[in-house]
């Protein structure tokens, strides 16, 4: 399925010359993508952000150690009157603290952790749709490179049967058989040609360059292609590329604004969650480093602390109503996408079908022309016909052609966008 040919310590970039078939594309594609990996970073990112959501309500533990100076400061004592004053030196003091916090409840832990869980589904959501759109793009750049060969192969072997043409009719045009307007004529068709070829040839390698783009691999290297242009659009032409009942359900763009539905239904539980208390336990050691004369610091401390909401001034009676909002707007672009999808289903299947139906027409019409070029060329050859006629009628070939080409690459691209729709390229 995928060849490689001058590999380097296996890595795709180092190679000179890759042969792919249309598997081995999208395999590659997946695989090299820069678009993909960072798609593939952000589910990596998403799973971090769940982790670190769970970890909030898990124990913390922390460590301090602190040093204080009084700078010679003394505290003076005295118990009576009649009685001198005490003084005691404020000795310096330092302190290693040794502290355990555990949450015990909080609304907004409880919701965060879930709304983590929504995106890290997003975010799988998003790395398929952007694998199935790399599919999509390397599929049509493969076609693309496919039908910019095979353009190219029909002007190249147009443009020397003319010139081979051309080259008999000047030795005609020397002894005075054809007028030597015909022969002009005919240079300047051979040299229209010409431009077409090398038009044609920057066109393939334009497209060459996209398909190096996204496969992910250096612009110097070389791209054989092994699938047969006839075989895809026989494909294509042979059944329908989509057989079963159309789902919107499994449409990876609905499924992905059906969770941003879900994502904000939770922020409604998110503001709602400020209202209710936060309780946490803790415990904390210290231990004196530099101890004072008196000290009736407890070593060991356990305690509970609870945060009590009470009044906000209407601000989060406003915050909840802000995201009943969000929700009622993601419900309203839920059901415009749905309404879009369905009439881009079926714009899509009409394009398919119109397609298909433009190609047969343009393989029969270049089957016609063909036969018609033919037989005007050997009149020409025989004196019958001027080489304006000629020139006309192999004009009319090229063209011919050249729309049975662009026919076909019609069908192939209209396939890959109905596959897309559906998800099943």
């Amino acid at each position: 399925m995928l060849t490689f040919l001058m590999m380097t310590a296996g890595m795709l970039h180092a190679q000179q010359k890759i042969t792919l078939d249309l598997a081995g594309a999208r395999k590659t594609a997946l695989e090299y993508n820069k678009t993909v990996a960072n798609s593939g970073l952000a589910v990596d990112k998403a799973n971090m952000a769940v982790r670190e959501a769970i970890a909030n309500g898990l124990p913390q533990l922390n460590a301090a150690v602190d040093y204080s100076n009084a700078l010679g400061a003394k505290i003076s004592i005295r118990f009576n009157e009649a009685m001198p004053a005490s003084e005691i030196d404020i000795k310096p003091q330092s302190n290693f603290n040794l502290s355990l916090t555990q949450l015990i409840f909080s609304g907004n832990y409880i919701v965060g952790v879930q709304t983590a869980r929504l995106y890290q589904t997003m975010a799988g959501m998003n790395q398929e749709k952007t694998s199935l759109e790399i599919v999509a793009q390397v599929t049509d750049a493969y076609h693309l490179v496919l039908i910019s060969e095979e353009l190219l192969k029909l002007l190249t072997q147009n443009l020397d049967n003319l010139d081979k043409l051309y080259t008999k009719t000047v030795a005609l045009g020397t002894f005075g058989i054809i007028e030597q307007t015909d022969v002009d004529q005919l240079l300047v068709q051979v040299n229209t040609l010409k431009n077409a070829v090398n038009s044609s040839q920057r066109q393939l390698e334009l497209a060459t360059n996209m398909l190096r783009l996204i496969l992910g691999v250096s612009v110097d290297t070389e791209l054989e292609l092994t699938e047969s242009l006839d075989d895809l659009v026989r494909m294509s032409e042979g059944s329908s590329p989509v057989t079963e009942k159309f789902s919107i359900d499994d449409q990876i763009d609905f499924r992905m604004i059906s969770q941003q539905e879900m994502v904000s239904r939770k922020m409604i539980d998110m503001r709602r969650a400020n209202a209710l208390p936060t309780i946490s336990g803790f415990y904390q050691y210290t231990y004196k480093l530099l101890k004072p004369d008196f000290d009736m610091t407890p070593a060991n401390i356990v305690g509970l602390q609870m945060n009590i909401p009470i009044f906000s001034s209407g601000v989060r009676s406003a915050q909840v109503k802000q995201a009943r909002i969000d929700l009622e707007t993601a419900r309203n672009n839920k059901s415009l996408l749905s309404e879009q999808i369905q009439v881009q289903e079926k714009q899509l299947r009409y394009n398919y079908n119109s397609a298909l139906e433009t190609y047969l027409n343009q393989k029969s019409n270049v089957e016609v022309s063909r036969r018609v070029y033919s037989s005007l060329k050997v009149k020409y050859e025989q004196g019958v016909i001027s080489g304006l006629d000629l020139i006309t009628a192999d004009n009319n070939y090229v063209r011919a052609e050249t729309d049975y080409i662009t026919a076909m690459l019609q069908l192939l691209q209209s396939k890959v966008q109905l596959e897309k729709l559906y998800g099943k390229l």
